[in-house]
Formats: structure tokens, C-alpha cells, sequence
């Protein structure tokens, strides 16, 4: 029987976490691990006791920004910010983790990736940030990309 490797393993999980995000443009999933257990998860959607973007409508798509502009302008939380928040309001102690997400961070949930200090993150799915990646790179944070090719054959890229 092959087992997956732990990146496999947790990378897999972000995919079933990004089954709850309520965007309407990109399902997002992350999750924050250390010591080979989660921490905290997350995905991308409105903040808690509102009305999300499948009932209201997508505020970006009305005003026709294009992906990676203007990333105030949205209802939602990155599921990156979402997991940081939530080990903040249980109380769980995240430095020098290892955050896994769907999607490369853009350079907002960067930012709360260094001040958390969380200290390397693993993605799937490219998301280009020059800026996000330029801050990442001189904070010293591993940035790796997990291309999947089937259990035990993935391969990571160093970004």
C-alpha cells in the first residue's frame, strides 16, 4: 500500500477545507500545521454572522477588478488570513509552522504569513505576486509549490 507523503497528506486536506469557501470566483482552502498536526483551517468567504457573495452577489464581479486588484474591495477573507484568525481567537500558538493552502498567497495574507512567523508555506496552484513573492524571499520564508502527478510521485518546487 503506498501512503502519501505528509506534504501530499496535508495538501490533500486544503482541498476538502476549500469545499466551504462561499466565493464565488475561486474556492480556496488552508491550513496551518506544525509538529505533523493541524493547527487551524480556513477558507476564503464572508466573515462570520454575514451574508456571503452567493446571496448578495460578487461586489469584485460588479465592478469588473480583475484577479489580483484591489483586494479591499471584497466581502470575503483570504483562507490563509481566515486560519491565522481563527488560531488567534482559540488561542493557538502558531509560530514556526508550516501553512498549506490551494493557492499561492497573494502579497495581504504574506504579510500576516511573516508577522505570524510562520516559517515556510506549501501551495498547489500558482497564484503570481511579484511583490508577495519579493517579501516572502527577504523575510527568508520557504515558498514551495507541490505539483501532484499521483500518491508518492508528487514533486516539490522550490519557488
Amino acid at each position: 500500500m503506498e501512503r502519501p507523503s505528509w506534504d501530499e497528506y496535508f495538501l490533500s486536506i486544503t482541498e476538502q477545507v476549500s469545499t466551504r469557501s462561499t466565493c464565488l470566483r475561486r474556492q480556496i482552502g488552508a491550513i496551518i500545521v506544525k509538529d505533523k498536526r493541524i493547527l487551524a483551517t480556513g477558507y476564503n468567504g464572508a466573515p462570520r454572522d454575514l451574508r456571503h457573495c452567493a446571496e448578495v452577489g460578487c461586489l469584485r464581479e460588479k465592478q469588473n477588478i480583475s484577479s489580483g486588484e484591489r483586494q479591499e474591495l471584497c466581502r470575503g477573507l483570504h483562507a490563509e488570513q481566515n486560519a491565522i484568525i481563527q488560531a488567534a481567537l482559540h488561542g493557538i500558538k502558531i509560530e514556526g509552522s508550516t501553512i498549506y493552502s490551494t493557492h499561492q498567497p497573494c502579497i495581504l495574507c504574506s504579510k500576516m504569513i511573516i508577522n505570524a512567523g510562520i516559517r515556510e508555506i506549501i501551495f498547489r496552484d500558482e497564484y503570481p505576486d511579484p511583490l508577495a513573492e519579493s517579501m516572502l524571499k527577504e523575510a527568508g520564508l520557504g515558498l514551495k509549490r507541490l505539483i501532484f502527478s499521483g500518491i508518492g510521485q508528487s514533486r516539490l518546487r522550490l519557488d
